[in-house]
């Protein structure tokens, strides 16, 4: 028998990476990403993180401890351009700089994005000051997130909450239903509709919802898609999710 060896071809050009860190009971993060993403040039890998229910600050708080454990794992020892950290209330509760210090520990050169954070980078490219709040966690999350955009300098005009305390029931929330409790919102005053929370199926239904609202309505998965987008300069032509994406 002969035995050839042969000189393999690398590829000379690469597309961005993305690293996406979802809940471990995240139902719909992964889905949004993809249904954006899916026609692009983008190399998208998942890794998940242990969460504990019920959602509490100090529960989120302990989920971030395993942020750079996680991270690690995404394609190890290799380079990721963006790594995205998916839980809005978790960023909040931890604080952006210690996530970001966690995730480069493991990823050095990676550009960091997270919900809230991405967030208020929409709200402000957009030229958004006064937002209606919306969100399914408990009553003491809610309020976390209120102080949060508040503390960011952003007026809240009104705020509804569904009071859940564990992210796998707010992944089992009916859409339609869901649709028609946002499009009762009380908006008056409000420039926009902020919805928080990556486990809630809103961004198929953005488009609809700004077409009965007339007005701009934002997700913590949108913005999130929106701005890793931004950062892997990917952010063009995106349609059917909402006015964000044409605010380049």
């Amino acid at each position: 028998m002969n035995s050839t060896k042969i000189e393999p071809k690398y590829i000379s050009k690469s597309n961005p990476r993305v690293g996406l860190i979802a809940l471990a009971s995240d139902f719909m993060i992964e889905r949004d990403f993809i249904n954006v993403i899916k026609d692009r040039d983008i190399d998208f890998f998942v890794n998940r993180i242990e969460c504990y229910n019920p959602l509490t600050k100090e529960n989120l708080i302990k989920m971030s401890d395993k942020v750079t454990e996680v991270t690690k794992d995404i394609l190890p020892d290799q380079e990721i351009d963006c790594i995205v950290y998916g839980c809005t209330s978790g960023t909040i509760a931890a604080g952006f700089n210690s996530i970001e210090q966690k995730v480069k520990a493991a990823k050095p050169m990676a550009d960091v994005t997270t919900p809230s954070t991405a967030a208020i980078k929409a709200l402000k490219k957009m030229k958004i000051n006064k937002i209606s709040i919306f969100t399914p966690y408990s009553k003491i999350l809610n309020d976390e997130v209120l102080k949060y955009f508040k503390s960011e300098g952003f007026v809240v005009t009104s705020n509804s909450y569904f009071d859940i305390e564990s992210d796998y029931d707010i992944g089992k929330i009916d859409q339609n239903y869901l649709y028609d409790v946002l499009s009762r919102i009380d908006l008056k005053g409000a420039e926009a509709l902020f919805v928080s929370c990556t486990a809630l199926p809103v961004l198929p239904i953005i488009d609809k919802l700004e077409n009965k609202l007339n007005t701009t309505v934002l997700s913590s998965n949108q913005a999130l898609i929106w701005d890793t987008l931004v950062k892997i300069n990917k952010n063009n032509s995106v349609k059917g999710f909402g006015k964000l994406f044409q605010a380049n």
